[in-house]
């Protein structure tokens, strides 16, 4: 099932004039071209992601884009989830002349009030330096990390003989 909400059903103003962006939920105003050059060319776990993946994975997500006035992109992130008890943030970025304005966080706000998303048990992410932009949001280490696993083949041993 996917639920596809506009900005303006959330309790956010969708244009920041402080910021001269638009944050929107509208999948369709995603640029592929701009998310996957950024996430393969800018980011380590972007890169070599082949763009069908990309396309697929932004298919079946929530996703949330920043957009200036022109509608040319400069913020993405997106809740890979099930609607009812489990939500992921994943690949949340600002290109780095946009950093600093808060668009980041305007971003992390419209996943986290998504009327889809509410009630939900668990929200995860994963991040090398922004502990403290998602402390502010309630996220913590894992209180158990102990009871959490992955699996990523391609740093497997069998993985690295093929």
């Amino acid at each position: 099932m996917t639920v596809v909400t506009q900005i303006d059903e959330l309790d956010l103003p969708a244009w920041s004039p402080e910021v001269d962006v638009e944050i929107s939920t509208d999948r369709d105003r995603i640029d592929t071209d701009f998310v996957h050059g950024f996430l393969g060319g800018e980011t380590e776990w972007g890169a070599g992601l082949p763009r069908g993946i990309l396309e697929r994975s932004i298919h079946n997500s929530l996703v949330v884009g920043a957009y200036q006035r022109d509608g040319s992109q400069v913020g993405f992130a997106r809740a890979i989830t099930d609607y009812g008890t489990f939500a992921h943030i994943a690949d949340v970025y600002v290109l780095p002349e946009w950093r600093g304005r808060g668009i980041g966080k305007r971003l992390i706000e419209s996943i986290l009030a998504h009327p889809g998303l509410q009630g939900l048990r668990r929200w995860s992410l994963s991040t090398r330096d922004g502990q403290g932009l998602y402390a502010r949001y309630g996220f913590t280490p894992l209180a158990e990390p102990h009871m959490f696993m992955e699996l990523c083949p391609e740093r497997s041993p069998e993985a690295s003989q093929a």
